[in-house]
């Protein structure tokens, strides 16, 4: 059984997996689309249909070459092409309660591009694995270990950050040249560490694989500490 705070960010998740559904289900993404218009068009079925009056981060839609960035570089706004990979990273805010969520969509019948939506699908469900089977796993092991499942796919990781934790809004920060907080390669941060109150630490997990020879990525990311069989 889950516990308050565990239970308050997995229906958060649950919340926006609906809402990425519903963007499927209308239409958003579809070529011809602005990046900007889908944004525009995510933010209004979260306020409209889901009650969201707040994204603790910015909301990010790439398609593309631009799906080879990461969240924190600049993408010039770009038509939707009819065999593009797309993805979508928000983090609405139901119930005072983070989610932040990760999904890429490929477009066309390219069956490479299909495979990758697919390898980072796997890549996330073996890297949960790892953390529920390693319990002094660290915030670095756990970096290195899903950036080394892209290459035996054919594909490169595509980031130095793999993951954050998620709470309460707003969560725990940190400034300063040591970044604890996040899954990055050489961080000795247990990922079980507690937060100072003796709650447990929850991690969001992310996934980016691209090829730059090709000239696309895929990205997903999703809660890592939590899920129904938890």
């Amino acid at each position: 059984m889950l516990g308050p705070r565990e239970q308050s960010l997995w229906d958060a998740q649950l919340r926006a997996e609906a809402l990425f559904a519903e963007v499927v289900k209308q239409g958003l993404i579809t070529p011809g689309a602005l990046e900007s218009e889908i944004s525009d068009g995510v933010h209004a079925l979260a306020r409209d249909m889901f009650g969201v009056k707040r994204h603790w981060h910015k909301k990010v839609v790439r398609s593309g070459p631009n799906t080879l960035l990461g969240y924190y570089d600049e993408a010039p706004d770009r038509h939707l092409r009819a065999d593009d990979i797309v993805y979508l990273d928000f983090g609405p805010v139901f119930n005072k309660w983070e989610a932040d969520l990760g999904r890429s969509y490929a477009l066309g019948s390219d069956p490479r591009k299909h495979q990758l939506v697919a390898d980072i699908t796997e890549a996330f469900r073996l890297g949960q694995a790892h953390y529920e089977s390693t319990p002094s796993l660290t915030a670095g092991e756990l970096y290195d270990y899903v950036a080394a499942l892209a290459p035996p796919r054919g594909w490169t990781f595509g980031a130095k950050t793999a993951g954050h934790p998620v709470d309460r809004f707003p969560h725990e920060s940190e400034s300063g040249p040591v970044k604890r907080l996040s899954i990055r390669s050489g961080n000795p941060t247990l990922l079980r560490e507690p937060l100072r109150n003796g709650s447990p630490r929850h991690w969001i997990l992310e996934i980016h694989f691209v090829d730059r020879s090709l000239g696309y990525g895929a990205f997903m990311e999703e809660l890592l500490t939590i899920h129904p069989s938890t």
